[in-house]
């Protein structure tokens, strides 16, 4: 049977390409299926056209996929074949013709966005208003104010929901603005994919011919050379053409171990900007915005409450919590109220011992003592414990050394975080909450926690005689 020549408008062929995008993700199928037209179909063998560049490349990493897909979506055994795109403009023109430069949203750049993160959707607080305010300006005006807008904090705390609120936005009010929105390590496996497939110029087109950037945790560039090398270059080409950048990003620029420094330098030419931990209040607004998003309804405002107060640090755990409240009600049939709540939070976030208080009559310890002494007990320098690596035989005594400092000083955050190499109060409250949780659970780093607060104090009263 022939192809039709209106074959790409039939339910089966939207059918195929639908399937390909669930199961490939919508970068890997951008660069490339999403340049695949139809050839002929002879109810047996369905011919493909793609550019000659990638058509090999296509051919031995998608074969088997391609065939899975069509037998879905055209209701039998499915064979696929190629054929090459006719000459290399037409091969240019199927490869790009979903990122033409600033000719409208796609629909393939969009679909990777949330809906539902929106700027309305968005509890704004005291340790996120600046970002907020930052990352709107930019989606009404992007390129022509804060370029790059640099959004830094831990996990969980609503910097990814800012970065779908700008390219949201502008597909709502500015439809005129191509929008693309990534990760590091999406942006790192297309590289690779593109040099295997010698397709390197149509990953280039793919980045650099939109309006807006959108690059998530792009920490995950670090130690990546090659595509430090060409994150740099589209960096340059977006930055220079007047077009607009945002990152994230789980620390400060000049934390970014392993990346160049002419790349650090480049995150800090516009406007950096911290999301801090949430404050009570601003925690007992998030859970109700989410609860009023899901249609929950919860009778008792103390529930609300009590996981503000259990859970402090990280957005994404908090409304976690309030999900897991509401389905051991669903599941138990038991009311939902504050001892469920309790319950519930008990076993997933135990509140955390607190440590031996040092002896009343002694002075109070000292940062850098601390620091000397759980360095000491874990076998490293000083130098080490301060150091901006992340290696897990360091990370773990400088949570702890911080940890300690939180309990057995009178120093704030922001003084605490000084001392350790200059790192904000949003990683010092990360530190505290990962030993409580750890010590509420393993026995071992518990005893380690509590022989260090002992010891420390003993130094102390020996010092006071």
């Amino acid at each position: 049977m022939e192809l039709p020549a209106h074959l790409e408008l039939t339910p089966a062929w939207r059918d195929f390409r639908a399937e390909l995008r669930r199961a490939v993700g919508e970068t890997t199928y951008d660069l490339w299926l999403a340049p695949l037209e139809p050839r002929a179909w002879d109810g047996a063998v369905l011919l493909l056209e793609a550019p000659s560049a990638i058509q090999a490349w296509v051919a031995d990493r998608f074969g088997r996929l391609l065939e899975s897909c069509a037998q879905l979506a055209f209701g039998g055994p499915v064979r696929i074949a190629f054929a090459p795109a006719p000459g290399a403009a037409a091969s240019r023109s199927a490869t790009l013709r979903d990122t033409p430069p600033r000719a409208g949203v796609a629909p393939d750049l969009t679909a990777r966005l949330i809906p539902r993160c929106t700027f309305d959707q968005f509890i704004i607080g005291d340790g996120n208003r600046l970002a907020h305010a930052a990352a709107l300006a930019v989606a009404e005006a992007p390129g022509q104010t804060y370029n790059p807008l640099f959004l830094y904090a831990p996990p969980g705390l609503g910097k990814t929901h800012l970065l779908h609120a700008i390219g949201n936005y502008i597909a709502e009010f500015d439809p005129g603005t191509t929008v693309r929105y990534t990760t590091a390590e999406d942006f790192t496996n297309g590289f690779i994919a593109s040099i295997h497939a010698r397709a390197v110029e149509d990953f280039k087109h793919a980045y650099r011919d939109v309006g807006v950037l959108l690059i998530d945790d792009v920490q995950f560039l670090a130690s990546k050379a090659r595509t430090e090398e060409e994150f740099f270059h589209t960096f340059n080409s977006i930055y220079d053409s007047g077009r607009q950048l945002v990152l994230t990003c789980d620390r400060l620029p000049r934390q970014l171990v392993g990346i160049a420094e002419r790349l650090r330098e480049r995150f800090e030419a516009g406007l950096v900007a911290e999301l801090a931990p949430p404050d009570r209040a601003t925690r007992i607004a998030i859970l109700r915005k989410r609860a009023e998003l899901d249609g929950l309804q919860i009778p008792d405002p103390r529930i609300f409450e009590l996981i503000a107060d259990r859970i402090t640090d990280n957005v994404r755990s908090l409304e976690g919590a309030l999900i897991r409240v509401v389905a051991h009600h669903s599941l138990t049939g038991r009311q939902l109220d504050a001892a469920l709540t309790t319950h519930v939070l008990d076993q997933a976030h135990p509140a955390p011992p607190s440590p031996p208080a040092p002896n009343a009559s002694s002075p109070r310890a000292t940062i850098a003592r601390i620091q000397s002494e759980v360095a000491a007990r874990f076998g490293i320098t000083t130098a080490q414990l301060l150091s901006p690596s992340r290696a897990a035989r360091l990370a773990w005594p400088r949570q702890v050394a911080i940890y300690l400092s939180r309990e057995l000083t009178d120093a704030p955050l922001q003084a605490i975080g000084a001392e350790f190499a200059g790192r904000n109060h949003a990683t010092v409250l990360h530190a505290c909450r990962r030993v409580a949780d750890r010590i509420a659970s393993a026995p071992d780093d518990a005893a380690d926690v509590e022989a260090l607060a002992k010891l420390i104090g003993s130094v102390n009263d020996d010092r006071s005689c």
